[in-house]
Order: C-alpha cells, then structure tokens, then sequence
C-alpha cells in the first residue's frame, strides 16, 4: 500500500470517528435532558429524515431553497469580483463603493431581510439576502488577491510586451483565484444561513424555511432537526460541487500560478 493510499486512509479514519464521537455526545444529551420536546435523537432524526425524503414535497421543498440560494449566492460571487476588479481599476470607483460596501457589512442581516419583504415579492427575498451575504466577502477576498500580485511579474509582463489578455489569463486569474476559493467556501455558508433565515421570517412559499417555521410553530422538534440536517448537508454538497468545478476550469484552462523563478507556467 502507498503512502498517499494510507495518509487518505487515515484521513478518512479520523473523520469518521470524530464524527461518532459527535454523535454519541448527542446521544448523551438526549439521555441526560430526557425531554423530546427540546432534544431528540440521532436516530430520530435519521428516521424522520428518511419519511420526509419519501415525499415529493421534501424534494420540492428542498429544490426550492437551494434554487434560490444558489441564484442569490452565483449573482454575489459575479458582482463582488467584477466590482473587485473595476475598483482596482479607477479610484472613483473605489471611493463609491466603498460606503456601500462597509454598510453592507455592518448591517444586521434581520433588517435586511425586513426591509426586503417590503421592496420585493417572498420569493425574490431569499435571492437577495443571499446576494448581499455573498457580496461583501467576495470583493474584499478578490481585491486582497489582486493587491497581493508581485509587481516584478507585472513588469516582466510590461518588458515583454505582454497584452492586457495574457496578463490577465497568465498572471491576474492565477494569483486570485485561491483568494476567490477562500471567499466562496465562507461565501457559501453565509448565503445558506441568511438565505433560509429569510426563507424563515418571510415564511417563503416551497422552501426549507417554511418548513422550520411550521415545526417551531407546532413544536415538531423532530422536523426542526431533520430539516436542519437537510440545510447543513446540501449546504456541504455544493461548497464540494462549487470548489470542484472552480478547480476543474483552472486545471482545464491552465490558470498556473507563477513559479518562485518569476517564470509563468502554461
């Protein structure tokens, strides 16, 4: 067996015995609080996890949510990183956007979310909240990778006559594109959790948040958790999708980071 086999190995190991530790913790509260109404089991939760999934209104459910997120968070990620680049490009720019940025940043999510369910219809609220959590991370991440590119590749660039195009594709993309991955897998989880807690205070029509605010409203905790889970684990899924296919197109389109000699690879 090779090395790299047994360190995958032992990774996964690991995983899967913190993860029944979590589990047998959970279990050890429910025995200790001995009331449902406030915890219930993992295997509750499994269970009813698995009659839901029968329906297809979990499905419609569940598609509903993660249609809108993934709208609200795809429409962020855009507007963060092409507002990175044209604010790295004009001082204007920088300046005007700067304001809404930080207020962006500062504003609690709640008031958002309330000022959206005035300006636009229930289905259009979640699109939105996840937009703004999205957008605020990725600019910030995007114009700390642009700001971090060696400026001696830059004027290597000048010297050889290299034209905005290779510029951007041989030096620009591969300096930032680690910045944008980290910004995307903090993006991701930001757009779930306000996207749902609007889905939640809107009472959304076909969404998980509907469904979280009917379990607390007839104390069915076994549907809160279950439904919950179903958040985390498509939540996991498409940081996992994203983060592949980001890595797939800088793989299939050669976007090297340039080497320690200075040199641009592909």
């Amino acid at each position: 067996m090779s090395a790299e086999k047994k360190t995958k190995i032992k990774k996964i190991t690991i995983k899967a015995a913190v993860a029944a530790l979590w589990l047998v913790l959970w279990q050890l509260v429910c025995f200790i609080v001995d009331m449902e109404l406030l915890v219930v089991s993992p295997w509750q939760v499994l269970k009813r996890l698995t009659e839901l999934s029968a329906t297809a209104e979990f499905w419609q459910y569940s598609l509903g949510s993660l249609g809108r997120i993934t709208e609200g968070f795809l429409l962020g990620s855009v507007t963060g990183a092409v507002l990175a680049m044209l604010c790295h490009q004009f001082t204007f720019a920088r300046e005007f956007f700067s304001p809404a940025i930080t207020m962006i940043k500062s504003t609690p999510v709640a008031s958002f979310i309330i000022l959206a369910l005035v300006w636009l219809t229930g289905q259009r609220v979640p699109v939105f909240i996840s937009f703004l959590m999205v957008l605020p991370v990725v600019y910030g991440n995007v114009s700390q990778g642009i700001r971090e590119v060696d400026p001696k590749l830059l004027e290597m660039a000048r010297i050889y006559g290299m034209n905005r195009q290779k510029r951007v594709l041989k030096i620009y993309i591969p300096s930032v594109l680690p910045y944008m991955m980290a910004a995307c897998r903090t993006a991701l989880g930001l757009s779930w959790k306000a996207g749902v807690a609007a889905e939640v205070i809107g009472v959304t029509k076909n969404s998980i948040g509907r469904q979280l605010y009917y379990s607390k409203i007839y104390l069915e905790t076994a549907d809160l958790f279950a439904w919950t889970a179903v958040v985390i684990i498509m939540s996991i899924a498409l940081e996992k999708l994203f983060l592949f296919a980001v890595g797939y197109i800088g793989r299939r389109f050669h976007f090297d980071r340039p080497n320690s000699k200075g040199k641009v690879e592909g």
